[in-house]
C-alpha cells in the first residue's frame, strides 16, 4: 500500500511539474525576456538536479564477485561505500555533468551512506547489487578517468568484481526527487568585494 501511494503520489508530482513546465514555456513565448529568464531557470533546475538529463557518456555496472566456497567468503559492492565514493569523485574529477547510482540521482545534496550492517543507501533509497553508475559527459573522458592505470577498474578488479564499462550515445539520468528547504542560508545582499 505505502508503494501504490509513493506511485500516485509521484504521478500528481510529475503531472503538476508538467503543467508548471506548460505555463513557464508559454510565457516565455511570449516576451524574450521571459524566454531568457526560462532558459536560465532551467540551466539552474539541470545543475541543481531536478530535471530528467539524458546525452553521451557511460554506464559502469558492478556485479558481486563469485562466492568463495572453500573459504566462505562472500561480499558484495553494495557494501563498499568508499569505493563507490571513489568512482562518483573521478565521474566529478573528470567533468561529469549529472551522475546516477540504480537510478538516483547524485547532486550536492544527495546522502549516500551505510544501511545498517549490509547495503547502502543513496538519497535514502536502498541499493542492492549490481550497482550501475551512469554519467553523462564525454564519454572518452569519463571512461579514460574510470580506466586509468591503476586507477578505480584496477581496484574494482583487485577484488574480483565483475566490471563493464561501456560508452552510451544517449544515457537517461532520472531526476533528483527530495525537495530542498533552506532554513539557515539566505542568499547574500549586494556585491562582495
Amino acid at each position: 500500500k505505502a508503494q501504490e501511494a509513493r506511485d500516485a503520489a509521484i504521478k500528481a508530482l510529475d503531472e503538476v511539474e508538467s503543467k508548471i513546465k506548460q505555463y513557464e514555456k508559454g510565457e516565455a513565448d511570449n516576451n524574450i525576456y521571459a524566454e531568457n529568464l526560462y532558459k536560465d531557470l532551467e540551466k539552474y533546475r539541470m545543475l541543481a538536479g531536478y530535471v530528467d538529463l539524458e546525452g553521451p557518456g557511460v554506464v559502469l555496472e558492478i556485479q558481486d564477485p563469485p562466492a568463495d566456497i572453500q573459504f566462505g567468503i562472500e561480499y558484495s559492492i553494495a557494501d563498499d561505500l568508499d569505493l563507490v565514493l571513489q568512482i562518483i569523485s573521478v565521474l566529478n574529477a573528470a567533468e561529469a555533468e549529472a551522475i546516477s547510482i540504480n537510478d538516483q540521482r547524485y547532486t550536492a545534496f544527495t546522502e549516500i551512506e551505510k544501511a545498517g550492517n549490509y547495503g547502502i543507501e543513496v538519497n535514502g533509497v536502498s541499493i542492492d547489487s549490481p550497482i550501475v553508475i551512469k554519467a553523462i559527459g564525454n564519454p572518452s573522458t569519463l571512461e579514460s578517468a574510470l580506466a586509468l592505470k591503476r586507477g578505480i577498474m584496477w581496484t574494482l578488479e583487485q577484488y574480483d568484481y565483475i566490471v563493464h564499462l561501456t560508452q552510451e550515445k544517449n544515457i537517461e539520468i532520472p531526476k533528483y526527487r527530495k525537495l530542498i528547504e533552506f532554513i539557515y542560508a539566505q542568499p547574500t545582499e549586494g556585491e562582495a568585494n
